[in-house]
């Protein structure tokens, strides 16, 4: 990624030279003039332009002009701007405006800039069953960066959302055919939880009532038609940043903090809540109890920083195998579980054994050069009573598994 910053103030330019280097580490190239800017804009692409508004050569702006010219898209800083000069501005699709008043101002610029490289990897889908509101809408959105979906009415906007799970957020107009906005939300907040996915609600309509409505529906926020720029992309930013804030905490909750897959609270969490079903059902649910054999032999001899790149390799290769269908948990230490979903033992132990194989046969590299590791797993299925019950009646047959000499697989 490479800025490019257009400013005559020195000072100006070395807090955004420290901050950028500070917290994006990217190349930045420096221009104190509109001449020297258009020297660099013709020898390379510039993933975003930081302009003042008044440079010595060009007083009224006209940098803007010149960067847009190029498709690079620009934030623009000044030290003052009138309503015509804001108007101007934002007629000409900048990201935003940010008035130079004090450090906070650059941190923002910086905050801003981090935030559109995130906005390119994100999805939004627009449902508005009117075709100008839409694509001003989409105007918008695609001045920072996103990626923009569209839909003419609800009905529609749930199929996308079913068909595209990684569509991040969804604004919603509220009177469409078909579908409305409301009801939309209801059937959406069925499927996705508020880690999953955000929503704002857009209304034209006078009820005084309706953002409170759409918000105990499941939105995250509301707008009221119509609206200025500068509060759209601030309810939308600062929507996206509590959800990243949210999924940052349920992964620091649920995820394990080394491998990166999930922890023994989640497991169990999920299926205590699963198991009630899986009874009524009569489905299977079979766990894999696994143990990484001498695993503390590999700490004493290499040190824990080598064991740590055991365990993250470990998973990894748990995970690549079983993690897109099944659940992999790191339960502590060098134990993991596999819970299959669907599966009984015989399945699950073909499956195990050819992970303990493939194991065996690729040694792990390390800092310390590569290790054979071996692992020894336990394997129950799930019959009647407790998670408790099926992971101790799994540990039984790992501790056959150690039992009969390590690097197998017991059914219990």
């Amino acid at each position: 990624m490479r800025i490019l910053v257009v400013e005559d103030s020195r000072v100006v330019s070395r807090i955004l030279q420290h901050l950028i280097a500070q917290e994006l580490g990217c190349e930045v190239d420096f221009a104190e003039d509109m001449l020297s800017a258009e020297q660099l804009l013709k020898e390379h692409k510039y993933f975003v332009a930081i302009t003042d508004l008044n440079l010595p050569d060009a007083q009224n702006g006209e940098v803007v002009t010149l960067v847009q010219s190029h498709q690079t898209p620009c934030i623009v800083l000044t030290g003052s701007l009138d309503s015509q000069q804001r108007k101007r501005l934002l007629q000409l699709g900048i990201v935003d405006y940010i008035l130079k008043e004090n450090r906070f101002s650059y941190e923002y610029v910086v905050r801003l800039v981090k935030r559109l490289k995130r906005n390119e990897n994100v999805k939004v889908l627009v449902a508005d069953d009117s075709l100008v509101s839409r694509k001003f809408v989409r105007n918008l959105l695609e001045q920072q960066l996103f990626q923009v979906i569209e839909a003419d009415d609800g009905l529609s906007a749930f199929e996308i959302l079913q068909s595209q799970s990684d569509i991040t957020l969804l604004i919603t107009d509220y009177n469409m055919p078909g579908l409305d906005g409301f009801g939309l939300i209801l059937k959406v907040r069925e499927i996705f939880s508020r880690e999953e996915l955000a929503i704002i609600g857009l209304s034209s309509d006078a009820d005084e009532s309706l953002s409170a409505r759409f918000i105990k529906n499941g939105a995250n926020d509301f707008l009221q038609k119509p609206f200025v720029h500068e509060e759209f992309h601030c309810r939308v930013l600062n929507t996206l940043d509590s959800l990243d804030m949210i999924r940052k905490l349920w992964e620091q909750a649920n995820l394990d903090y080394l491998t990166g897959v999930y922890n023994r609270r989640y497991f169990f969490g999920l299926f205590e809540e699963q198991l009630e079903q899986i009874k009524l059902k009569k489905s299977s649910l079979t766990v894999a109890l696994l143990d990484i054999d001498f695993f503390k032999k590999v700490n004493d001899t290499y040190g824990h920083d080598v064991g740590d790149e055991v365990l993250v390799e470990f998973s990894s290769r748990l995970n690549r195998l079983f993690g897109q269908h099944f659940t992999v948990s790191r339960f502590g230490g060098e134990e993991f579980t596999v819970a299959f979903k669907g599966l009984n033992e015989d399945k699950a132990f073909s499956l195990m054994d050819t992970f303990r194989a493939q194991l065996e046969a690729e040694p792990i590299l390390t800092s310390q050069g590569p290790l054979t590791i071996t692992v020894s797993t336990g394997i129950a299925g799930f019959t009647d009573g407790s998670l408790d019950n099926l992971i101790n009646r799994a540990d039984k047959a790992l501790y056959d598994a150690k039992e009969l000499g390590r690097n197998l697989v017991c059914i219990e």
